[in-house]
């Protein structure tokens, strides 16, 4: 069943990993760092990407040295950068400004090379309207980009607009169905800005009673399965940091809930958005 970590000060340990009751593939930390902090890490069953959120950092994977990464001040201000790290890797990310990174990590067996992912490297798909009240706009740090080069795990950077809905129509991607559906599991982190704002998190299925949860800053999200549509309060922009890692492949294929088809047609971007996660 799908549940909500409550915002609190993760010491830069792991907010999932394995063991947990409700993912079993994904692997999130939040890491917070003063100028000339370090902080090291090795997963031994995970790829992972070392996403800066804020400031500047060094990072080292195994023998191989990445400088300055970071170009943005916060969240806000333009693309993220950020390094892949292969599966048993030895990572050592040290502070050269107060900093912030988030680490997500994907369950596999494939070992492959490290790689640096620019701001100029992300791929951006913009989705929806503002005037239909599902603006949103979706930058693919892990993305079709790079495949071949990642195993199974998929990183995003979602900005909503003020009063906006993004996962709608509602989807879900439980099931492994040839070319109509994929089983990823998926991890969400809400920011707010202003960061007094909050959002709506539902998911639903045709077996169980929905779930209609309140999102504020700083919470995380577990998704195992279910459709899952997310909302943004008005006056508030909304960022989800999204980790999706497939059980079987790397591609993602949204199954939309089948009651809302006619909505399909109703919102720009759609089909762009279901072909960048493929």
């Amino acid at each position: 069943m799908a549940k909500i970590i409550r915002r609190y000060d993760n010491a830069n340990a792991p907010i999932v990993t394995e063991g947990d009751d409700t993912l079993d593939l994904v692997h999130f930390n939040l890491v917070s760092l003063k100028a000339d902090e370090e902080h090291r890490y090795r997963l031994p069953r995970h790829e992972s990407v070392v996403v800066v959120m804020e400031g500047t950092v060094d990072i080292t994977v195994d023998d191989i040295a990445f400088q300055s990464v970071g170009k943005r001040k916060d969240i806000w201000s333009g693309n993220a950068d950020s390094v892949y790290a292969p599966l048993d890797a030895t990572v050592t990310v040290r502070a050269k400004t107060n900093t912030h990174v988030a680490i997500a990590g994907g369950l596999t067996d494939e070992k492959l090379t490290s790689l640096r992912i620019r701001p100029d490297e992300v791929d951006m798909v913009d989705v929806g309207s503002p005037e239909t009240h599902t603006h949103r706009q979706i930058f693919h740090i892990l993305g079709q980009r790079q495949n071949g080069r990642v195993s199974r795990l998929l990183v995003s950077e979602l900005y909503a607009d003020p009063g906006c809905w993004s996962g709608y129509p509602p989807h879900k991607h439980d099931t492994e169905d040839g070319d109509r559906e994929t089983d990823h599991e998926e991890l969400y982190h809400y920011r707010f800005f202003p960061e007094n704002g909050f959002g709506g998190q539902a998911v639903y299925d045709d077996g169980e009673a929905p779930q209609n949860l309140l999102t504020r800053n700083g919470d995380t999200f577990l998704l195992d399965k279910g459709y899952h549509p997310t909302s943004t309060s008005p006056g508030h922009r909304g960022y989800i940091f999204t980790i999706l890692v497939g059980r079987h492949r790397r591609g993602l294929i949204q199954r939309f809930d089948p009651r809302h088809d006619y909505l399909m047609e109703a919102f720009p971007g759609i089909q762009a958005m279901r072909e960048k996660f493929r």
